[in-house]
């Protein structure tokens, strides 16, 4: 009897366990699916208080603001969705969606005064962007194609432009003036690893010379007032990293591409036009490094960017049509732009024994928006120094409070801007 009843007793318990194991088969299963979807976000808090006049004039005629009262505002500089989904077999996607400045809320109302007709009234400004959309197939880590929008990985910032990667409140000042940041196009992308090196190699569209000017160089070059994109010429975008040393990064990128004649219309020019044969090519290189242990952070770049027919563009620009709506600046765009940088942060709870980090920062930028083409009147107010300093505090690795001090230093003639900013960060992943 005894006999009769371990047999039962066993031959239960082995019913059990295939059923347990059946059980965390299928766990495994549904976790592995789920896993295939990544989502995340990053976004940004902020409030600052400028010890100056950010009136338009204040450059123009600086002696008038000299003694003028600062201005204060709270900001939401990005608010980002995050969404990606792994098909298998080496097909994947990704879409981030970007909300900038609060977004752009609008309303339709009834004005009773005005014999009762409808009225849209824009509550708010801001943005609503999508970052990237794409759609990508890998063949092995070394080779993969990704196409659709996506991130133009040149410069320090756009390739690490979450607001964890970066000591300041706002993105750095010297590459978020003279590039587009965080810079996006649709296209086609060729990237892979291998041991210590990432490459990346894409063909996008080219930038759009209508839209440069001098406080921004080719800032705006990658926006477009239209539903659409003008890619009459393209351009060719490459990035390598290198990764050899532990906690160290070093990398080089780069631009090239012809940007006269590339909007909604273009002109045919004669041969004796001004304009016949020019082509505003483009090129910009960018160096760029990241240090980190557990007791330091160092971080640097330095760009450069050159625009062929500056000097040609700099007068289509200044001559185009100042109709109303007209969306594109009037001013000369310099023949080139560089901007250098470098922080440094020391983490003051490195010695004791928690996850918790905080950086004691510094940082340095130096740029000029705007060196001009011969014959051209340089804009001294262009060339800037901007140093800051401040703190940066992470709970948790994902969570970031930060608090800054700087100041922007201008030519003599006229008045540096002081600032202080404070803002709460947050970078992550909710599945993955």
């Amino acid at each position: 009897m005894d006999i009769r009843n371990c047999i039962a007793t066993t031959f239960a318990a082995f019913i059990l366990l295939l059923g347990a194991q059946s059980a965390a088969q299928t766990n495994d299963s549904t976790t592995a699916k789920q896993s295939r979807l990544t989502v995340g976000g990053y976004g940004e808090a902020v409030y600052s208080h400028h010890f100056y006049s950010d009136n338009v004039f204040r450059y123009t005629h600086a002696e008038r603001y000299k003694d003028a009262p600062g201005y204060g505002r709270v900001d939401l500089p990005h608010a980002v969705l995050m969404l990606g989904y792994d098909f298998g077999h080496g097909w994947s996607i990704g879409t981030e969606v970007e909300f900038e400045h609060g977004g752009v809320e609008a309303a339709v109302e009834k004005e009773t005064e005005e014999t009762g007709e409808f009225e849209q009234e824009v509550e708010r400004g801001g943005e609503v962007a999508l970052e990237q959309f794409w759609v990508q197939k890998s063949f092995c880590k070394a080779f993969n194609i990704r196409a659709g929008h996506i991130v133009v990985p040149v410069g320090m910032t756009n390739n690490s432009h979450l607001p964890t990667q970066f000591f300041t409140v706002y993105r750095p000042e010297g590459e978020n003036t003279i590039m587009p940041c965080t810079w996006h196009e649709t296209g086609i992308s060729l990237w892979g690893k291998s041991g210590s090196w990432r490459y990346e190699v894409q063909l996008i569209p080219a930038l759009n010379s209508n839209l440069f000017n001098d406080a921004g160089w080719v800032h705006n070059g990658s926006a477009s007032p239209y539903e659409f994109r003008p890619s009459n010429s393209l351009a060719c975008a490459a990035r390598i990293d290198w990764t050899g040393i532990r906690g160290l990064r070093m990398s080089l990128s780069g631009y090239l591409g012809n940007t006269f004649n590339n909007d909604i219309t273009t002109t045919v020019y004669s041969e004796t036009s001004r304009y016949y044969g020019a082509t505003g090519t483009l090129m910009i290189g960018s160096f760029d490094f990241a240090f980190k242990n557990r007791i330091f952070m160092v971080r640097g770049n330095f760009d450069y960017g050159h625009l062929g027919d500056a000097s040609l563009i700099s007068t289509r620009n200044k001559n185009q049509t100042t109709m109303t709506g007209n969306p594109y600046p009037h001013t000369a765009v310099g023949e080139s732009a560089w901007d250098m940088s470098h922080e440094v942060g020391i983490n003051l709870l490195a010695w004791k024994h928690t996850s918790q980090k905080l950086y004691l920062f510094g940082r340095y930028d130096h740029y000029d928006s705007y060196v001009p083409a011969e014959g051209w009147t340089d804009v001294a107010w262009a060339e800037r120094q901007v140093l800051s300093a401040g703190i940066n505090y992470y709970p948790l690795p994902e969570i970031a409070v930060k608090a800054e001090a700087g100041v922007r230093l201008l030519a003599k003639q006229y008045n540096n801007e002081p600032y202080v900013a404070v803002g709460i960060t947050w970078a992550g992943f909710f599945e993955r």
